[in-house]
């Protein structure tokens, strides 16, 4: 096993399947998916896993205006979002026998803990897969970048991005035919560029405490578990 703790970022579209971002919602299937892929490793090699959602399948923020809602409002909207699937998740999770803890950077004593540092690393400690909701709990900031930060709090050896592709290509593959993977890159050629699978802050943050960020398709069966024993698989950002 080449990481040990590992925090996995999974956007709101992923929770409405392949596709998701046109279809929205929770499908039941992706997420069963996602659980099976989560409880594999876990059960395959002990690795540590927090996972951070994001909420674009139900609401995502900076398109709040469109719907007649100020910017700050929708953003907190989306994190309410993140929450509705974060349980989601929860329930496969458990369902296949998982112990986890659901903790969110906002308020909401019935459903889940408040988002402790050091409680999130003693779950992790004892086994249990910690499902982090509502983004940082500040507008303006995306649920990569909580992604990122999350992982610098709780000292990850990796952030594992779950996206519809194999990997950061040259430009969008959905579009461009002659997109080419980029199987090896560091930050500065990623923000250079502006590349755009990840939020440039949150690869900047990562930067900064030299966290590596491996770019995957989520739903190639096994890849979770292939990345987390050290194979090379969709792209790399790191170093300079």
């Amino acid at each position: 096993m080449k990481y040990a703790r590992i925090l996995l970022k999974l956007s709101g579209e992923a929770f409405a399947g392949r596709g998701g971002e046109k279809k929205g919602g929770i499908d039941r299937e992706a997420v069963g998916f996602i659980a099976e892929e989560v409880a594999g490793v876990i059960a395959e090699t002990g690795a540590q896993i927090a996972i951070v959602v994001g909420g674009g399948n139900i609401l995502r923020g900076a398109r709040a205006e469109d719907i007649g809602v100020p910017r700050v409002t929708g953003d907190f909207m989306g994190m309410l979002a993140t929450m509705i699937n974060a349980l989601a998740l929860q329930a496969h999770l458990e369902a296949r026998g998982l112990t986890t803890r659901l903790m969110t950077a906002m308020a909401a004593n019935q459903v889940a803990e408040p988002y402790i540092r050091r409680r999130a690393i003693r779950h992790l400690e004892k086994g249990r897969a910690v499902i982090l909701a509502g983004g940082t709990g500040n507008p303006f900031f995306s649920t990569d970048t909580a992604a990122a930060l999350r992982a610098a709090e709780i000292g990850a050896d990796v952030l594992l991005k779950g996206t519809g592709v194999d990997g950061v290509y040259t430009a969008d593959p959905k579009i461009d035919p002659n997109a080419k993977l980029i199987p090896e890159l560091d930050y500065r050629r990623f923000l250079e560029e502006g590349l755009g699978v990840m939020d440039a802050t949150a690869v900047q943050l990562a930067r900064e405490r030299r966290l590596p960020i491996i770019v995957f398709n989520l739903w190639e069966p096994g890849a979770l578990l292939r990345l987390v024993r050290g194979e090379k698989l969709g792209s790399l950002i790191a170093g300079e």
